[in-house]
């Protein structure tokens, strides 16, 4: 199955891979190509940034959470536009564990066997960029680098020494971008902001991306995408016969979903409907509720106004409805959520406090799944990722945990995986195909709306 399709790497995390990313997609519309992107990593924030320019949902790519079979069947079955991009994450080489190359932008190009994009940060530099690109170029035996983009280029002589620099790793210079502050991107703790519902951002993003795209040789690019190394042929597995519904908040608070595990929802028979804790009054009418991560602490005091929703959501929980929430919907079940010395009042579902802190937690997980719970039946080992600015104080005792864990911080002294009534909440994040999580998920709406 042959499908045109690049990697962009940088040498470094802040190069301005996610801006170049959006003025390549923008670029190859602009010849009249689809674009279907992928963003490698649990991030969440980047690949809104990638949806918004080209009109498609992204796809997390992450050898970690999904293994490397999952991971090039949802690459093969999802790339349905004429090109796919894959953006990588940190630097080239830099996977999970010290040395280790694994879950790297390197191994995902591997794994999908894609040309690759290196994007040079040459601000501080000039011929000793070449040296840097010769590491990265010989660093591995097959380090599949079939081009340069040169990023913040001083001045006219100073791409001239750059360019004549890298001559030697004959590897050609596919775009050469001048230093402007204009294209800098805003961020906060957890990266660059989501675009979710954010029309000024996404039009910041269209305008660095115009600008951007200008500076790119884009008849090289699709020239290096022309002929693509061939992979197997998959297809999307087929959807169930719609059994459930299950509600999905999703508003500026809360917008961290992998787009395969809504897919696996759907896939086991779930209808999804939308809704925002902060502006609805209203839960639709389900069988089951998902809360995923996201700021609720940035817009507390719109949650903490919203006294009709969080009511809804307990009283749902007393009443057994399946809940599954993770990370900024574990803090939004607290009891509070402290941010900037202010404190709001949440749900008051699980009995413990968020406070924010200045420490960030960004892990792998890995343990095991002790007890039942409404995403898994069996004990079983599992891999996940945390990402957050808060902890969890004044803990109940009485709290029950269902995850054991070897690697990740989790709630409480590397327990994770919090109880109450049918509700489950989690700091972790799951990916749903790495295991029936879905299902199983699917499974308990079911029973609940017979019940």
């Amino acid at each position: 199955m042959k499908i045109p399709r690049i990697v962009l790497a940088g040498v470094t995390s802040g190069v301005g891979k996610t801006s170049i990313t959006c003025s390549i997609i923008h670029a190859l519309q602009k010849q009249g190509y689809s674009v279907q992107p992928f963003k490698v990593g649990p991030d969440y924030i980047d690949p809104s940034y990638l949806s918004s320019i080209s009109k498609h949902e992204t796809y997390n790519l992450d050898v970690w959470l999904m293994g490397k079979n999952q991971l090039l069947n949802s690459f093969i079955s999802n790339s349905e536009s004429d090109i796919s991009i894959i953006e990588g994450v940190m630097g080239y080489y830099d996977g999970f564990g010290g040395d280790s190359n694994y879950a790297s932008t390197h191994h995902v190009a591997t794994i999908t066997k894609s040309p690759v994009l290196l994007v040079l940060d040459a601000s501080k530099t000039a011929r000793s960029i070449a040296a840097t690109a010769l590491g990265f170029q010989k660093f591995h035996r097959n380090s599949r680098l079939s081009g340069i983009i040169l990023n913040k280029i001083g001045s006219k002589k100073h791409e001239i020494l750059c360019r004549s620099a890298l001559e030697k790793t004959k590897i050609p210079i596919i775009g050469v971008i001048p230093k402007n502050p204009l294209l800098n991107i805003e961020s906060r703790h957890l990266g660059l902001i989501s675009t979710s519902n954010n029309k000024n951002l996404k039009s910041q993003i269209e305008k660095i991306s115009k600008i951007i795209s200008k500076s790119l040789d884009v008849s090289q690019i699709i020239k290096i995408l022309k002929n693509p190394i061939d992979l197997p042929k998959k297809s999307k597995p087929a959807h169930k016969k719609i059994k459930t519904t299950i509600a999905v908040a999703l508003d500026t608070s809360f917008n961290f979903y992998y787009q395969d595990n809504l897919e696996a929802l759907r896939r086991e028979g779930a209808v999804l409907k939308f809704f925002s804790p902060i502006k609805d009054k209203k839960i639709p009418k389900c069988d089951g509720l998902y809360i995923g991560g996201g700021f609720p602490e940035v817009l507390g005091n719109l949650l903490e106004k919203n006294q009709t929703m969080k009511k809804t959501i307990k009283k749902l929980s007393e009443d057994n409805l399946p809940i599954y929430a993770e990370c900024g919907g574990l803090m939004y079940l607290t009891k509070s959520i402290v941010y900037h010395n202010k404190k709001y009042k949440m749900v008051g579902l699980f009995d413990a406090e968020t406070k924010m802190t200045q420490k960030m937690r960004l892990n792998y997980t890995k343990g095991k799944i002790t007890a039942k719970t409404l995403i898994s039946e069996k004990p079983h080992n599992f891999q996940g990722h945390e990402f957050h600015y808060s902890q969890l104080d004044s803990v109940s005792s009485d709290s029950k945990f269902a995850y054991d864990l070897e690697i990740g911080e989790g709630i409480k002294k590397h327990q994770d995986g919090m109880m109450q009534h049918n509700t489950f909440a989690s700091y972790g994040h799951l990916y749903f195909d790495s295991s029936n999580y879905a299902q199983i998920f699917v499974k308990n709406c079911l029973k609940y709306s017979r019940s």
